[in-house]
């Protein structure tokens, strides 16, 4: 009993110093410390670290490296080459003020989806939306959720094959792949854009009804100016060429994961490096090989056209990291949480909950740890870094297939990710130069409150149907 309220005092703690702004690369371990000493294991925790934290935190990170490194790359030279600029540009052309909230919405989906990081949308899209919303006359406060729909929700994990790391996760614990139940995945987006779109477009017009327009705020006459980009590349970037990466990330990945890693002849892998599983791994090479294909394709079709090619791969490359050791942190605080004797009792009350469905056990565990840590990634890596083996049995006795595990996963731990002290969201709310009283209501209800409504859906028809 003891263990198991330590645990809960440490989860607790990290979530309000995160919230606080305490970085999770000093809180993890500290917690894990604080959790050990109040179970009465204080004198074996520099074992517990050494052996347990940092093993744990080194395998996320081995297994998830180029991931990272090269979605962010990515996303910068989508950012500095102007094709972010060009494709959204495109569609607000297309589409006009007059369509102000789903025009930003599809445009945040389409980079997003491309594989473009939602941080690198966010400051792309945001004085474009400004520019719209002052235009329609739509309350500045609805940019914030506008940005996060197209942007945190169902392009981050529900549409078949994003290459969101949320996506990538539960791949070497399911032997899946981005592709995990497309079927289910398109229902799960489909009611997250409706139901999103349905509470923003409410929203406005019950502003308009009240007569409130886009307000007066601080940041209306400042310029707006996308850092690092050349102007002459924004306007003369062709559209097939600035959407060309995007295709590539998608198709090319499920060129690999179909047709080239299933035909291929894996013996002299399992030969070499008895220790791998391809099945395992392959949706992971897949991944890695489009995001490197679509970062060549960048770098290549705009030679000439980059004003410092050099600076901006730096840049891309540099920001891959604390992302990538947030996450890889809070792995190794689950690690030695699931070592200690309480979590016993929380593991037996988290897969028991319902015995014969592991579906809603696992939405629970993902959506509350998800919660607590302000991170899908971070809560989706504790849960199955300490659950997934159990999951993945309980889905083999329950015949339940692991494709439908993965996607089930995925969308719980975009659920709860996104509560106050989440970081993606404080830091789109300082991007927009408003606050959480101003705009956060609207972002709980499209980023919370319409992907619950799907995952709901999945497991029911996942349990009635199985994956398809």
């Amino acid at each position: 009993m003891t263990s198991t309220l330590a645990i809960v005092v440490s989860l607790l703690l990290l979530m309000y110093l995160a919230y606080r702004g305490i970085t999770v690369l000093l809180l993890a371990p500290l917690m894990a410390a604080l959790a050990v000493l109040l179970s009465g294991e204080i004198g074996v925790y520099l074992p517990i670290y050494t052996d347990t934290f940092m093993k744990a935190l080194g395998n996320y990170v081995i297994q998830f490296l180029p991931i990272f490194l090269l979605g962010a790359l990515f996303g910068q030279l989508m950012a500095d080459s102007g094709a972010a600029h060009t494709i959204s540009r495109w569609i607000v052309d297309k589409l006009g003020d007059k369509h102000a909230i789903v025009t930003v919405v599809l445009a945040c989906a389409v980079l997003t989806y491309g594989g473009v990081s939602l941080f690198v949308v966010a400051f792309a899209i945001y004085p474009i939306a400004k520019d719209l919303f002052r235009a329609a006359n739509i309350p500045k406060r609805l940019i914030p959720a506008t940005i996060a729909l197209g942007s945190f929700t169902f392009t981050m994990t529900a549409l078949p094959g994003t290459p969101a790391i949320q996506n990538a996760i539960p791949i070497p614990y399911y032997g899946t792949n981005v592709f995990a139940a497309p079927g289910l995945g398109i229902i799960a987006a489909a009611i997250m854009f409706i139901g999103g779109m349905w509470w923003l477009r409410g929203r406005a017009a019950s502003a308009q009804r009240a007569g409130e327009g886009y307000g007066h705020h601080e940041d209306d006459t400042e310029k707006d100016a996308l850092q690092g980009v050349d102007s002459g590349a924004l306007s003369h970037m062709p559209l097939f060429l600035a959407l060309l990466p995007l295709v590539l990330v998608i198709s090319v990945n499920a060129l690999f994961t179909y047709v080239v890693f299933p035909r291929a002849d894996m013996s002299f892998v399992t030969e070499r490096f008895p220790h791998i599983t391809p099945a395992k791994v392959t949706g992971l090479w897949a991944l890695i090989i489009a995001l490197a294909t679509a970062c060549a394709t960048l770098v290549v079709s705009r030679l000439g056209h980059w004003r410092n090619l050099r600076d901006t791969i730096n840049k891309g490359v540099f920001g891959f990291m604390l992302p990538l050791f947030n996450t890889a942190s809070e792995v190794g605080y689950g690690a030695v949480i699931a070592g200690l004797a309480g979590f016993v009792v929380i593991r037996d009350a988290v897969l028991n909950v319902t015995p014969g469905n592991p579906l809603i056990s696992e939405a629970i565990a993902m959506n509350v740890l998800s919660g607590i840590t302000g991170s899908s990634s971070g809560g989706l890596s504790i849960a199955l870094q300490t659950l997934g083996p159990d999951y993945l049995r309980m889905a083999q006795e329950a015949g339940i297939s692991p494709e439908l595990m993965h996607r089930v996963a995925v969308l719980a731990a975009g659920g709860f990710d996104t509560l106050p002290h989440c970081g993606a969201i404080i830091t789109l709310l300082a991007i927009c130069k408003l606050t959480h009283r101003q705009s956060y209501l609207n972002i709980a209800a499209v980023t919370m409150g319409a992907p619950m409504i799907a995952l709901i859906a999945v497991i029911a028809l996942g349990t009635v149907f199985g994956s398809f």
